[in-house]
């Protein structure tokens, strides 16, 4: 089984989003044609983007982004520091407080896994279909 593989770490920044989006749309552009379906692309950028933003707003400020392409998934994993594990909320449909992404990250994941991490903090993983499911 190949595995390929790429880490990203940021502090908050106007931009960090901007660049795990670049990180990871690099990533799988990286992995050669056809590694990747054009659909499954827009939906790993779009669960990376979601996991920075929430790694950002409510776990600390700071985040390590990796990517792993395995045979027929791709996987995203998010560390922060915060302890706090995300949650499920209702989305927020008046004052714009969010509470849309931990739900469309899980409707978009083949599977998704929070570990806490030994020495604080945690590990959120989110598992992706590399190929369209006929």
């Amino acid at each position: 089984m190949t595995t390929t593989s790429a880490e990203r770490t940021a502090l908050r920044s106007p931009s960090a989003v901007t660049g795990a989006r670049q990180a990871a749309r690099a990533f799988l552009e990286a992995l050669g044609q056809p590694a990747i379906g054009r659909e499954q692309a827009d939906t790993v950028v779009l669960v990376v983007s979601e996991l920075v933003t929430n790694a950002l707003r409510h776990g600390g400020g700071t985040y390590t982004l990796r990517l792993a392409a395995h045979p027929g998934t791709i996987e995203v994993a998010v560390e922060d520091p915060s302890p706090r594990m995300p949650r499920m909320r209702t989305p927020d449909l008046v004052d714009g407080t969010g509470g849309f992404g931990w739900h469309m990250v899980n409707d978009l994941a083949l599977a998704t896994v929070v570990t806490p991490r030994p020495e604080g903090g945690k590990t959120v993983r989110a598992l992706l279909a590399r190929w369209t499911r006929g």
